[in-house]
């Protein structure tokens, strides 16, 4: 059965904007995207959107609905007031146009975190590791990068000028993936503190709330990474085997 929806939806550019409303026709079963582009085909052409799946698989078209962030192709219209929704652009990010926001601070961030690191005695083909061990890290590549999780976290969000400092939750879960595989003969921990500001973080696990994947970002991943790094930094036994192991005249592989 049909019904009109009055949407408001942020309408600008970088120079400022404002809400716009309009009344637009929807059907049982539609998600926030179909009156969106349906908004777009009839009344507002010129309306900025980013989309692609429409599946809840691409990541494209976070925004934030009602104050909350949200994939707009997951957001079911039936979950929502029936008067009236208010979309508006993710607010951690500078705008471009309309809902269509710069998230070029997260491919920047992603270029920081280094790659996959194997032995350097091991050949491509001959990496061996049990299902366990790819199983433990399967969670984190669930991740679809729509950046809700890095829109969210007030470290990012409410803070300018942590961004330098800050790599957020889902580089978070990227070291984290890394540092659980087996075969990863990088060591992150020092990294993850001086360079991409995970003693910023302070778990209040809205990055996990928002998560489309379901990712347990802060209990799985940031927790377990922050007590490595604690671990690491101040553990004071491991101080004292790392300084006996750096003491003169020891030869390397002496135990």
């Amino acid at each position: 059965m049909g019904r009109d929806l009055l949407l408001r939806i942020w309408r600008g550019d970088t120079s400022g904007g404002s809400l716009v409303e309009y009344t637009v026709p929807v059907e049982d079963g539609e998600v926030v995207l179909d009156a969106v582009l349906r908004l777009q085909a009839t009344q507002a052409t010129d309306l900025a959107v980013r989309w692609n799946c429409k599946a809840g698989k691409c990541g494209s078209c976070s925004a934030e609905i009602e104050g909350r962030p949200k994939l707009m192709c997951m957001a079911r219209l039936s979950t929502l007031p029936s008067d009236s929704i208010t979309i508006t652009p993710l607010r951690t990010f500078p705008v471009i146009r309309d809902l269509v926001t710069d998230v070029g601070f997260n491919y920047a961030r992603a270029r920081q975190v280094p790659s996959f690191t194997p032995p350097p005695h091991l050949r491509p083909g001959e990496y061996r590791m049990r299902q366990e061990e790819v199983e433990r890290a399967q969670e984190f590549r669930k991740c679809i990068e729509c950046w809700l999780c890095q829109d969210v976290c007030h470290v990012i969000r409410d803070h300018e000028d942590n961004k330098p400092a800050f790599a957020g939750p889902r580089f978070f879960i990227r070291h984290a993936e890394l540092d659980m595989h087996p075969l990863d003969t990088l060591d992150r921990r020092r990294m993850l503190r001086e360079q991409h500001g995970l003693g910023l973080c302070n778990i209040t696990k809205c990055c996990t709330e928002v998560c489309p994947a379901g990712i347990k970002i802060t209990d799985n991943a940031i927790i377990p990474m922050k007590e490595r790094v604690v671990d690491h930094r101040y553990d004071p036994l491991g101080r004292l085997i790392r300084s006996w192991r750096r003491r003169p005249g020891r030869r390397a592989g002496e135990d």
